[in-house]
């Protein structure tokens, strides 16, 4: 620095400043270039425009100990050919050409590994110079792999949290299992379940002993991989291999990293081993599948095009995956014991057989494999006719079948009343809308049946003699009429609200039917017009077959119901039959009391026309307190009918509506004893009510052999 001389007294300064040997900004970037080029684990490289080395870190990843300096002057893809192929050069060459850089994910074979893929992050970067000259490629990669494994885990993870478990199905569970695994984890999965667990039992808490017995369940190999499974789906495994007994007497996981052709695994089960080598099975891992303190089963990995043996990250996963799918597996062993429950319950609450009677031929198919609540009846009636009822209740399982039970009972204990179609669905429709059992003191808006909530219903009352059938219906789907020519008839049945959802009234309808026609009753549609064409077609077929018996017709309709997925059907036929003329005596009566003597005369003459002399001093006892209560009551005509069916039935109609009462008199009263002695000489009595009045009527049991 030194002055200079100004105008005036003004001083000027220079100031004269030598450069230093280097920058500390220069010093940075060799020592920045040094780091990355020879400690850096990010790997970097500088290739020419004719892709030669020029620089490069020795220690990068898939280079260190693998590749030396003399690669300098060299081509990438001689020194690295796993790593550089004929994609990777040509996007060298296009940033050589456009100056444009890239950056991409890239799968290769490092000369460090060159047995293993490994995955890298990479980017390639123009060389230039201030002017813009392209000198070269600055190769910037970054070795992921663990980071991709690690996230594929986690991946598989949340894979299996939605794939398995999607039915409550123990077979299917086990599939999905396999499903997962099977090419993402492994070569071939095979899932072995207890025989127990898909009973739906709970195997004791704890370690299981080798004699246990497993069956397989799933089984998947990946694509491409001739696999036959030794096993078929429920078969059982005869003498399972050590490493299977291990597992479940500790509970512990197995992992065989080489599976050697002399390991005792292979040599224990022939049948196995044999398949296993010829697929070339070289590692496998064997996981129990345990929830909430039960054992369930196992799960076998196995690799064979995968050259990695399993390691211990592997078989963390596997436990992992295995853990949630056991869940899934008791949830389905429990869903499994309840179904069996519910459908046990609900067969022992159905009719096993239906009772004996003259008025229709039956048949009837009942499929349900989840205890649903549908139910079907044959109930007798007085007068030799008969109740025939179909309903459905919504849900499935205990719940369901116990509430069937309930409304099987009700209609039963109902139609002892013999009350008409559509009054019995009104006093049915209170039960399934009003309070029950311990619900009954609560307040009216906290004590509804919300299980009998929307049920359907169908009720049918066929007459042998008049051959009428009356139809009442709450929601249900409607009936169908097969005549005897084949043709089909939907009657025109008021469907009704269903019951405890809706305010009656119920609605009925009255059909004269020749003998030999089939009343068609289900829980599903019978209605050609419900069905597409080909399934109306294929129903007017089935039922409009006259020669076909109605066991093979209810086989044909319920297949039919079948194929097009319906998993619970109820169908009900009946054949309408007739009573002979010569069956049945009716008598109409004046109103006279002389003339209850005419009315037993005419019994007992009528019962030695059917060979029933052994009948007469009862019926005569009967037909005396009947007419004569009739008498007393009624102001119209009598009119006296006895049936020769099953029973002999005696009935008296007037049109008084006062309901009899059964009295047990003492033996000191001079009266009060009629439909006491009608109680003790028949089997049963009763009375029905109709339009015009009532019915009182009794049965007889026949004498031995008629």
């Amino acid at each position: 620095m030194s002055a200079l001389p100004g105008e005036g007294a003004a001083v000027r300064w220079c100031v004269l400043l030598d450069p230093a040997e280097g920058t500390d900004a220069e010093m940075v970037d060799a020592a920045l270039l040094t780091a990355l080029l020879t400690e850096s684990p990010l790997g970097v490289q500088v290739l020419d425009p004719e892709l030669r080395f020029v620089r490069l870190n020795l220690a990068g990843p898939g280079l260190r100990g693998a590749v030396s300096q003399e690669a300098i002057g060299r081509r990438a893809r001689e020194v690295a050919p796993g790593m550089v192929d004929d994609e990777t050069e040509r996007r060298l060459r296009s940033v050589v050409e456009t100056g444009r850089p890239m950056t991409f994910g890239h799968v290769g074979r490092p000369p460090a590994d060159p047995h293993h893929d490994h995955a890298y992050d990479v980017s390639f970067l123009p060389l230039k110079d201030p002017a813009g000259t392209i000198h070269g490629v600055v190769v910037a990669s970054q070795d992921v792999t663990e980071r991709q494994q690690a996230q594929a885990r986690l991946n598989l993870l949340v894979e299996a949290g939605t794939r398995i478990g999607t039915t409550l199905d123990v077979m299917t569970t086990a599939e999905e299992l396999a499903e997962v695994a099977a090419p993402a984890l492994a070569d071939i999965a095979a899932v072995e379940v207890l025989d127990d667990v898909l009973a739906g039992e709970a195997p004791p808490p704890g370690p299981m002993s080798s004699e246990a017995l497993l069956r397989r369940a799933g089984f998947r190999a990946a694509a491409g991989l001739d696999a036959t499974p030794a096993y078929s789906p429920g078969e059982v495994i005869p003498g399972y291999p050590p490493s299977f007994t291990a597992c479940l007497a500790d509970l512990q996981p197995r992992l065989i990293r080489e599976l050697r052709v002399d390991h005792e695994w292979i040599v224990h089960d022939p049948r196995r081993a044999e398949l296993l080598r010829r697929a070339g099975a070289h590692s496998t891992m064997v996981v129990p599948l345990t929830a909430r303190g039960v054992v369930l089963g196992l799960a076998s990995f196995y690799r064979m095009q995968t050259p990695d043996p399993f390691d211990e990250d592997d078989l963390a996963l596997a436990v992992e995956i295995g853990a949630r799918a056991a869940v899934c597996l008791d949830n389905a062993r429990q869903y499994t014991r309840e179904r069996s429950a519910a459908v046990t319950l609900q067969r022992s609450l159905l009719p096993q057989t239906v009772p004996v009677q003259n008025a229709v031929e039956v048949a009837w198919r009942h499929e349900s494999t989840r205890g649903s609540g549908d139910w079907f009846d044959v109930i007798p009636l007085s007068g030799a006719r008969v109740a025939l009822v179909v309903g459905h209740l919504v849900g499935h399982g205990m719940q369901a079948a116990a509430d069937m039970g309930r409304l099987r009972t009700a209609i039963n204990t109902l139609a002892a009343q013999d009350p008409t179609p559509d009054e019995l669905l009104a006093q049915l429709h209170d039960l399934a809308s009003g309070p029950t059992g311990e619900h009954a003191h609560l307040a009216d808006d906290d004590r509804a049946s919300p299980h009998l909530a929307g049920v359907t219903c169908i009720y049918a009352v066929y007459d042998p003699i008049s051959r009428r059938c009356t139809f009442a219906r709450a929601g249900h789907p409607a009936p169908v009429i097969v005549y005897p020519n084949g043709s089909l008839e939907v009657p025109g049945v008021p469907a009704g609200p269903p019951l405890g959802s809706d305010h009656p009234p119920y609605e009925t309808t009255e059909v004269e039917l020749p003998v030999g026609s089939i009343i068609a009753l289900s829980t599903s549609s019978l209605a050609p017009s419900d069905h597409p064409p080909e399934g109306s077609a294929r129903l007017r077929r089935i039922l409009g077959n006259p020669h076909r018996s109605l066991k093979d017709t209810c086989d044909a309709i319920v297949r039919e119901h079948q194929d097009r997925g319906e998993e619970s059907t109820v169908l009900l036929l009946a054949r309408t039959q007739s009573l002979r003329a010569d069956q049945v005596s009716t008598w109409t009566l004046p109103n006279d009391p002389a003339l209850v003597t005419t009315a037993r005369t005419r019994a007992v003459r009528q019962l030695a026309h059917w060979d029933l002399q052994e009948l007469e001093f009862p019926t005569e006892l009967i037909v005396s307190e009947l007419v004569t209560n009739a008498i007393r009551y009624a102001t119209g005509p009598i009119q006296l009918r006895l049936i020769h069916d099953l029973t002999l039935i005696c009935e008296v109609t007037d049109d008084s509506s006062t309901a009899p009462h059964l009295r047990h008199a003492y033996e000191t009263d001079e009266g009060g004893r009629g439909l006491f002695l009608i109680a003790q000489l028949t089997r049963r009595w009763g009375t029905r009510y109709t339009a015009r009045g009532k019915t009182i009527w009794a049965e007889q049991a026949l004498p031995s052999g008629l």
